[in-house]
């Protein structure tokens, strides 16, 4: 793989953890507002930003397992980073999501006692 080629996948995961980070933080603040609906959809499309970025990745370790030695730019450490922080984001957003509406049921239910 040459230098050009794992720049463009660096730049590649930079862009779609991003969005996908983003697309996360979205969601919470959606829950937040108690739209719940609006922050799965959220969630969803930040996960489908997360495939997209896992293809390009999956590219890099299927070249390494296939023998390729791979020169490691910064800026592919740099992608890795932004790609494993938007499925940290995402997973708690997920989590931060699930206990809101939990909250918001209770309280509802407590409304109507």
């Amino acid at each position: 793989m040459t230098k050009e080629e794992l720049y463009t996948i660096s730049f590649q995961l930079i862009l779609h953890g991003g969005n996908a980070r983003s697309l996360a933080m979205e969601a919470i603040f959606e829950a937040k507002e108690k739209s719940f609906a609006s922050a799965l959809e959220k969630l969803s499309e930040a996960g489908r930003e997360l495939n997209e970025a896992h293809k390009y990745q999956t590219q890099l370790i299927q070249a390494e397992a296939g023998g390729e030695a791979l020169d490691l730019p910064i800026l592919l450490v740099h992608a890795q980073d932004h790609l494993m922080n938007a499925l940290t984001v995402k997973d708690l957003a997920a989590e931060i999501i699930d206990i809101r509406q939990e909250m918001a049921a209770s309280r509802k239910g407590e409304e109507t006692e």
